[in-house]
């Protein structure tokens, strides 16, 4: 895990050379006034040598100057590698997002993935700024202290080591307490996001059943356990910084009475217990600097944690090495001896399930909920993948071709369309991100969606809200079939398109999905038997399978379920 964090600096060495550089120029320089002081107070001074003590003060001054240069290169140039690991990172994060199968996504809240990619992050970038410099500057500033120490008295120096190793020891056995707090915080703040972006996606049916109530006692309890994860995780803190400080106290004490002890018996001068104090002080900032890097680190480390444990994901479902393309399909779809479980589930869905669908046939399937209609529609392209058995494409198995060829050749209408938040011209564009304005038109005309848009203020620029809540059912259909048009895909997979419509819109959709379903390979799962009456094969389903299949009409002469069915939906 460390070795992937590490490889985030790689693009970005020159800026880590140059922020190191400067940090090791502060230290250095950190370390002169001690040094010099020394020399003033126990040389220059004395001797009444005024010219150099004169030239020594220029230097430092000198000194201190370039120390604010080299402040603000680490401070600012430091901070802008940070950031642009931290984009690495997130741009990382949402591509592997974007590869990840649908399982994770059945396994995940909306709110953990979004806090993984936003706060956590934040905090990351942070670390990769801070903790090389601050790990690299203590380290100089402790080893420079230590050596200068040990000249001004062994006696002394060996005193403050034991302590030192007491203070690191007491701070490696707090840290472990202090990550596990920052763990609860990261989890719990996902769960926050995930429970107000639910709540806020659902206002809607919240107003309408009247629940604000039940809603505001559910975000009450979330952001409760929220306060109290940083509660813990700031009792840790707080142990970790107050036992730490007590201890650098401790030092100080002990040092002080010692070195009286050895002023006393003439072991050391007075100025050499003074120095040694103010060489002991600049070593304190080392060890204060290590201590709020330590805090720091395992609040981001948490946080990289989580990042990294997604980053390893490797994706069940993926193009094999040198697979095929799919290019101008045929439409020829097969299903053999399929089994199929979703895994959140032990139930089985399909069992030993077999069709073949001829090129450019139109399919209709019914059946119950839960038979696994919805699921072949999924299976198709590759959503999840089968557990026995094989699925073909023009006699060749699906998971032989290409992923993205595949996905391209198929195109989905779902009876609950999404609708991204901006225009309706890119909504449509969806389908074909280089599609022309032209052909944009086009699609809508097909749609029949074209003179509506029209009709609008803005037209093509309208925007259509978070998932479209400006527009109704059957427009947010006839986007989706707009798409579809752009895309032109071979094969099409129309999942009850139109069950959640009225028969004057239905009849429109209908219209346009009838234009789009021409020369396609096409897939119908109905609801309403209206849309599969001119179906080419209709397959009526059960859990055991296939129980009928036919046309319409020979469905309806053989007075067995579907016929049952059909008539009863007249009555409606």
């Amino acid at each position: 895990m460390f070795k992937k964090f590490a490889s985030y600096y790689k693009p970005h060495l020159r800026l880590l050379i140059i922020d190191l550089f400067c940090a090791l120029m502060l230290a250095l320089t950190d370390l002169l006034f001690p040094f010099l002081s020394k020399l003033i107070l126990e040389d220059l001074l004395p001797n009444n040598n005024f010219r150099m003590i004169f030239i020594v003060l220029i230097c430092l001054l000198v000194a201190y100057i370039l120390r604010l240069v080299f402040s603000y290169v680490v401070s600012y140039y430091g901070h802008i590698m940070g950031t642009r690991i931290e984009k690495d990172m997130r741009q990382d994060l949402f591509n592997k997002y974007e590869v990840l199968d649908y399982e994770f996504f059945d396994q995940n809240k909306t709110g953990q993935l979004m806090a993984n990619i936003t706060n956590n992050l934040r905090d990351i970038s942070e670390m990769s700024h801070h903790a090389p410099e601050d790990l690299f500057i203590s380290f100089i500033m402790l080893i420079g202290s230590f050596i200068i120490l040990m000249f001004s008295s062994v006696y002394l120096t060996l005193i403050m080591s034991f302590m030192i190793i007491i203070i690191f020891i007491f701070s490696f056995n707090r840290r472990k307490k202090m990550q596990q707090g920052f763990r609860n915080v990261r989890y719990f703040h996902g769960e926050l996001n995930s429970q107000l972006e639910s709540s806020i996606s659902g206002i809607r049916l919240t107003k309408a059943f009247t629940n604000e109530e039940h809603e505001k006692k559910k975000f009450k309890q979330i952001n409760n356990e929220y306060q109290q994860s940083w509660k813990y995780s700031y009792k840790q803190m707080a142990i970790f910084h107050t036992g730490n400080e007590f201890l650098i106290l401790l030092t100080n004490l002990v040092l002080l009475a010692v070195g009286t002890y050895l002023v006393y018996l003439n072991f050391i001068s007075t100025t050499e217990l003074f120095a040694f104090f103010l060489y002991f002080n600049y070593l304190v900032k080392p060890i204060n600097r290590l201590v709020a890097s330590m805090e720091q680190i395992n609040q981001a480390w948490t946080g990289f944690e989580k990042f990294y444990e997604i980053i390893k994901i490797k994706p069940s479902i993926q193009s094999k090495p040198n697979a095929v393309k799919l290019t101008d399909p045929k439409g020829e779809i097969e299903f053999k001896n399929v089994n199929f479980t979703y895994p959140a589930s032990n139930e089985q869905v399909l069992k030993d399930f077999t069709i073949n669908i001829k090129k450019g046939s139109k399919i209709g399937l019914i059946g119950e909920t839960g038979v696994g209609k919805s699921t072949i529609s999924k299976l198709v392209p590759r959503f999840y993948d089968i557990d026995d058995g094989e699925i073909l494409i023009d006699g060749v198995n699906i998971k032989d071709y290409d992923l993205f060829s595949l996905r391209n050749a198929i195109g989905h209408v779902q009876q609950d369309v999404f609708i991204f938040f901006g225009t309706i011209k890119e909504n449509i564009l969806y389908g074909n991100v280089n599609a022309s304005d032209e052909e944009v038109i086009e699609a809508a005309k097909k749609a029949n969606i074209h003179d509506f848009i029209e009709s609008l203020e803005d037209g093509y620029d309208t925007i259509v809200g978070e998932r479209g809540v400006r527009l109704s059912g059957g427009q947010k259909q006839r986007i989706a079939i707009a798409r579809l048009f752009l895309k032109d895909p071979s094969i099409l997979i129309l999942d009850e398109a139109t069950s959640s419509l009225d028969n004057i819109t239905e009849k429109i959709i209908q219209e346009s999905l009838d234009e789009l379903a021409k020369n396609r390979t096409t897939i119908i799962i109905a609801h309403r038997l209206t849309t599969i009456k001119d179906a080419d094969e209709i397959l009526v389903m059960d859990k055991e399978g296939i129980v009928e299949r036919g046309k319409h009409e020979d469905l309806l002469n053989q007075n067995g379920y579907y016929s049952k069915l059909y008539y009863a939906s007249l009555k409606e």
